[in-house]
């Protein structure tokens, strides 16, 4: 959550008049601004609003039915706007102050490589609370796949950063992935176990040898299948690098878009596998995390499966490019 700069240096020497509310119940954002700034006019609200005022657990929104629930923090800036966090290739949908959570992209490195710096989900949001704070920090605690799209959490402390990497899998309660896949799944159901390794080529390839690879278990649903394709969700028991891609060859139904892994075909122009659930208990609060986003759409009309999208949109260039 960042103030906007009106007037430059007297601004930031100004403190903005920010106050925060613990949500009792829930309802929608109008709903519960009206019931809490209940000294306010009705229009009065609706022109905050408007205007940008209003933030969900230091997220600024202006969309009045948005969904809030009980335990929310509501805040309210009474002098100005916050700024929202714009970026056509990463949306902030979770922001405190130990922790950020974004939906990325795809086509965006997680982090840099010896030769790419910067344009990387690290650095944007690196330059996001840097331009709050010259001091602040990030730390990247895991990473999606550059043409992965979807739900990632950053630490904004160092000790959310070691919370996190050190007790990964107490922590992490639930990670779901969403994927079209080539042909039509005979099983619609199931599990996937092997032992996957990577060689000089940097694939990653399963084997039965325990002694080769580390163990990566997959559970998969059908979630619906059309036009030759179908519409897969995947549950992580591990996390190694590359797993649903590889055991999705396994099966003999590579990943749409993923050449690399045996696809034939990239009717959308990107690899279709979507991060579309993330639960976690919070490295500080110990408070149980849930996001979710929507299937992307355009995974969605490949199987002409319909969606409700009521959950957190993806960025667009996660969702609409066919």
């Amino acid at each position: 959550m960042r103030q906007q700069s009106n007037k430059g240096n007297e601004r930031r020497l100004r403190p903005d008049n920010i106050q925060s509310w613990t949500i009792a119940e829930d309802g929608t954002l109008l709903e519960t601004a009206i019931k809490i700034l209940s000294d306010h006019t009705p229009t009065k609200v609706k022109s905050m609003l408007r205007h940008n005022q209003f933030a969900v657990n230091h997220v600024p929104h202006t969309q009045f039915d948005f969904p809030v629930a009980a335990g929310d923090l509501f805040s309210v800036n009474f002098d100005r706007s916050f700024v929202v966090f714009d970026n056509r290739r990463v949306k902030l949908v979770y922001e405190d102050e130990h922790i950020l959570v974004i939906n990325k992209g795809y086509g965006l490195l997680s982090m840099g490589t010896d030769h790419i710096k910067d344009g990387t989900a690290y650095s944007i949001m690196r330059e996001y609370v840097k331009a709050h704070d010259p001091k602040a920090q990030v730390f990247i605690v895991h990473r999606l796949d550059r043409d992965t799209s979807g739900l990632m959490m950053i630490a904004k402390t160092r000790e959310a950063k070691d919370v996190m990497q050190h007790n990964w899998s107490n922590m992490v309660i639930n990670r779901k992935y969403v994927a079209v896949v080539e042909g039509i799944m005979e099983n619609r159901e199931g599990v996937v176990k092997s032992y996957l390794a990577e060689n000089s080529q940097f694939e990653v390839y399963s084997t039965d040898n325990p002694e080769k690879g580390q163990l990566a278990i997959t559970r998969y649903k059908t979630i619906t299948t059309g036009n030759g394709y179908s519409l897969v969700e995947y549950e992580l028991d591990t996390g190694r690098k590359n797993q649903i891609r590889v055991h999705s060859k396994d099966m003999g139904h590579p990943i749409v878009g993923d050449r690399k892994y045996g696809a034939k075909t990239s009717p959308i122009h990107r690899l279709a596998l979507h991060a579309m659930t993330l639960r976690f208990v919070h490295p500080i609060t110990r408070k149980e995390m849930n996001f979710s986003t929507p299937i992307p759409t355009n995974f969605a009309k490949l199987t002409h499966y319909k969606t409700s999208g009521k959950n957190i949109d993806a960025p667009t260039a996660a969702n609409d490019i066919d």
